[in-house]
């Protein structure tokens, strides 16, 4: 087929590309949020191309995949006035955990007989008011990164992006605390000044961003991975963690008591709990190896990349007949 979808999340489609389609991803001059074009930090694969709003105007497209609100006016317009769910077949991937008058927050797409609304975990789903519109859920999928942890860094390690700017959703106030019980490495956009904003010496917290394959190979080397987030969809880069080989740590919330069994690390909504599971790794080098193991192993099960595309394969065909 081919598929229009915007570059909104890198991760999720660095996974989504990888199907044995054709990937047409909206350019624009500034490569802004409605035109960021091909990823220049991910591995895509040559079957996503790029194309602006006159090539978009001509092409055939099979399906459109929608991730935000107004992608449909600009689809429509870019389209040459087909629009989706009408003209061309169209499913809205809903990346989010709600946010608002929980659990009353109701779906921009609800009641909406034209698309299917896909959910990336069965909590967002839960929560979310979907109306009458046609629902259904794909788990994430990963691109195995392969087993690579060594744990040989003492230290905790965090993915988050804005940690300042989000506050309390991604559980950045929690930090402190988790600093004292293990120091901690933070990888995200924006992190720069973060042990700074949390009045925290900087060897108890650093913070970095990097490309997706040099973190990999930067938390493989720590000892362990926190997932202190409150409220947000459930984190690519804890499922990724997990294939790594890491052992988990994380908050009891929203989907993260599905991803994480037993015996693959710590879940508690007790941040003193998270606090003593860290520690204890960074003395226990050998349980989180047998820990880190097993996440691994849920995360193959669960997540894995042939069940993610097979899933959005049996969609895509379904919307399309229809």
């Amino acid at each position: 087929m081919r598929v229009l979808l915007w570059h909104v999340h890198g991760s999720w489609t660095t996974a989504f590309v990888q199907g044995p389609h054709t990937y047409l991803v909206p350019v624009l001059p500034d490569r802004g949020p409605d035109g960021l074009g091909r990823a220049r930090t991910f591995a895509w694969p040559d079957s996503v191309r790029e194309a602006t709003p006159e090539e978009l105007a001509t092409e055939d497209v099979d399906v459109v995949v929608l991730q935000r609100p107004h992608e449909a006016e600009l689809a429509a317009r870019w389209l040459g006035g087909r629009r989706p769910g009408r003209e061309v077949p169209a499913v809205y991937l809903e990346h989010n955990a709600p946010d608002g008058a929980v659990p009353d927050t109701r779906h921009p797409c609800a009641d909406r007989d034209d698309l299917t609304l896909v959910h990336v975990t069965h909590f967002n789903r839960l929560f979310w008011d979907n109306g009458t519109t046609r629902t259904t859920v794909i788990e994430h999928g990963v691109v195995d990164p392969g087993h690579r942890w060594t744990g040989e860094v003492e230290r905790a390690a965090v993915v988050v992006n804005d940690p300042v700017r989000r506050g309390r959703h991604v559980g950045t106030d929690l930090l402190p605390a988790l600093s004292e019980a293990a120091p901690l490495d933070v990888f995200g956009m924006r992190t720069d000044g973060l042990a700074a904003h949390l009045g925290l010496p900087p060897e108890r917290c650093r913070s970095q961003d990097l490309p997706q394959e040099g973190l990999h190979a930067e938390l493989a080397r720590r000892r362990c991975y926190v997932h202190p987030v409150r409220w947000t969809s459930l984190g690519l880069s804890l499922l990724e963690a997990m294939h790594l080989g890491m052992p988990v740590v994380a908050l009891a919330t929203t989907e993260a008591v599905e991803a994480v069994p037993p015996g693959a690390g710590v879940l508690s909504t007790r941040p003193e709990v998270l606090a003593e599971a860290a520690r204890h790794y960074l003395d226990e080098p050998e349980a989180a190896a047998e820990d880190g193991a097993r996440a691994r192993r849920a995360a193959l099960g669960r997540y894995g990349l042939k069940t993610f595309l097979h899933r959005w394969d049996q969609l895509l065909e379904e919307v399309t007949r229809r």
